[in-house]
């Protein structure tokens, strides 16, 4: 299964935590990193009263269910020092699951694909440069499509 995930930091060394980050999920005999992104600096999204954003988007082939996947990114984000004070507040290391395949997934703690990417640019630019021709399991359109009509 194809799925791919979005990475985000805004505190410490946020180049830094990405790649460790990349590093760790790679690390997993689960996880076959296929691609990534460039990193992208980004102005904050939701809580905009914080520091700018590095955020990046990998590829990665895994054959585990979605909701162990999200387990393992939840387990790498708190190894990488996570704390959830607030929604959408400040972090080392913030780990999506954006697409898991083309298959949809709605679980309490979990909806694939991600419910808000389509209006995240920072999110649709890094899926454009590494998947343009992806189609979005539910709009029916190419990320390339849904980032053009964003933009």
């Amino acid at each position: 299964m194809i799925c791919y995930l979005g990475l985000g930091s805004n505190l410490g060394n946020r180049e830094e935590n990405i790649k460790n980050a990349i590093s760790k999920l790679s690390s997993d005999p689960d996880i076959l990193l296929k691609t990534r992104s460039s990193m992208i600096e980004t102005k904050p999204y939701g809580n905009i009263v914080q520091p700018d954003f590095i955020n990046s988007v990998i590829e990665i082939e895994t054959d585990i269910p979605a909701e162990n996947l999200l387990s393992k990114c939840l387990t790498v984000e708190n190894e990488l020092g996570r704390k959830r004070n607030e929604k959408w507040g400040p972090r080392t290391i913030d780990i999506d699951i954006l697409f898991y395949g083309e298959t949809t997934v709605n679980l309490k703690q979990l909806t694939v694909p991600h419910p808000d990417l389509h209006n995240r640019e920072f999110v649709l630019h890094s899926l454009n440069e590494i998947c343009p021709d992806f189609i979005h399991p539910v709009f029916n359109k190419k990320i390339e499509e849904i980032y053009l009509e964003l933009k």
